[in-house]
């Protein structure tokens, strides 16, 4: 067989093994020497390269020949895209010994220890209070969700229209008609929107720019479902027209 030198720099080849069921495709420098080439290999079958004999398929997997020149440079080989370069192992290894990972040995710690390591993911998240660490921003997050059931519950018994009293803390009760109840753009949650029977309000029934229902200047106001009261509550004489 003539060996012929071919001007292309890079080959792109498939790689079997007697130590491995597959094939791996890789692109290598024709510059590189055979002993170089087998260090490179290395890392693709798992054989060590003075244990190596290599052998050359075409395309077609036809035998062409040995690799078996150390100096020889790989493309001094008539080696091409496609051609097959298979490595037979004569370290002792059998087949697949280098696939089956249940042999490889792993590095196990116990869960005390892994607690006490500064440098972890999980102490990490401990000084932090991060994921399921939080403990404090959960307890909160449990505290807003239950406060938006409780509120959700509330507003629903609170029919639009309705006469209502109002029971703020510190302040005396206030009598009024149930114009608005849901969601708002201002704050979070359920708000109820109360048109007062007196001036006794912030608002005339609308919020930044958003009108929610219709009142007069200083009669609307806005509160949350636990302090509102439904029922017969007639209007009464604030005497604020009284000079």
């Amino acid at each position: 067989m003539e060996v012929t030198g071919l001007s292309a720099p890079t080959v792109n080849v498939f790689i079997s093994s007697s130590l491995n069921s597959f094939r791996s495709q890789k692109r290598y420098s024709r510059s590189l020497t055979i002993a170089e080439f087998k260090c490179k290999l290395q890392l693709v079958v798992g054989s060590p390269a003075s244990c190596m004999e290599l052998e050359l398929y075409g395309p077609d997997d036809k035998f062409y020949s040995k690799l078996d020149q150390e100096d020889a440079l790989l493309g001094s080989y008539p080696v091409d895209d496609g051609c097959r370069i298979h490595v037979i192992d004569h370290s002792g290894a059998r087949l697949g010994e280098y696939e089956d990972m249940s042999k490889v040995e792993k590095y196990e710690i116990s869960q005390e220890a892994y607690d006490q390591r500064q440098n972890s993911v999980r102490s990490f998240l401990k000084r932090n209070k991060l994921g399921r660490y939080s403990e404090e921003e959960r307890a909160q997050q449990e505290a807003e969700s239950s406060q938006r059931l409780t509120e959700e519950a509330q507003a629903g018994a609170i029919p639009v229209g309705s006469r209502c009293e109002v029971q703020a803390p510190g302040q005396p009760p206030r009598r009024g008609t149930v114009m608005y109840v849901g969601l708002t753009d201002f704050k979070p949650g359920y708000w109820i929107g109360v048109r007062y029977d007196e001036p006794l309000g912030k608002n005339d029934g609308s919020v930044n720019g958003k009108r929610y229902f219709e009142c007069q200047a200083k009669y609307g106001a806005f509160v949350k479902p636990s302090i509102v009261t439904v029922g017969d509550f007639p209007e009464e004489d604030y005497g604020l027209d009284e000079m």
